[in-house]
């Protein structure tokens, strides 16, 4: 997984956005958890479904993901996953495969800056 320096900016986390989303920023850390959960459970597992050659699978991982990553990142992030999730409704794994390895380098920074933001911020996860 990549690492994220301590004096680094969040290249995806959007907290300013993500704040704005929710409309709570009390409530931030606990909707960062749950990213945390899901990207560290579902990044792997796509890889491994894609593995396996089962692209619907790989699309029902990815289709949530499309859905809730434009309440915490902006768009360069959220166009990747949703050119990534519509391959993966159609597309053989030959195409999907090699897209979602170019994607998930950026999926696990997104997971070091969560993880990062709720260890700098104590919260619990």
């Amino acid at each position: 997984m990549t690492s994220l320096r301590e004096d680094a900016q969040p290249v995806y986390l959007d907290l300013d956005l993500a704040i704005s989303q929710i409309g709570d920023a009390a409530a931030l850390p606990g909707m960062l958890g749950m990213l945390e959960e899901s990207l560290a459970r579902d990044i792997p597992k796509i890889s491994e479904v894609l593995a396996a050659g089962d692209v619907l699978a790989a699309n029902r991982l990815l289709h949530p993901l499309k859905g809730f990553l434009p309440i915490f990142c902006g768009d360069a992030l959220c166009a990747n996953v949703s050119r990534v999730e519509a391959l993966s409704k159609a597309g053989a794994c030959a195409v999907v495969a090699p897209a979602y390895a170019a994607l998930r380098p950026e999926l696990e920074l997104l997971l070091a800056e969560v993880t990062h933001f709720l260890n700098a911020s104590g919260a619990a996860h």
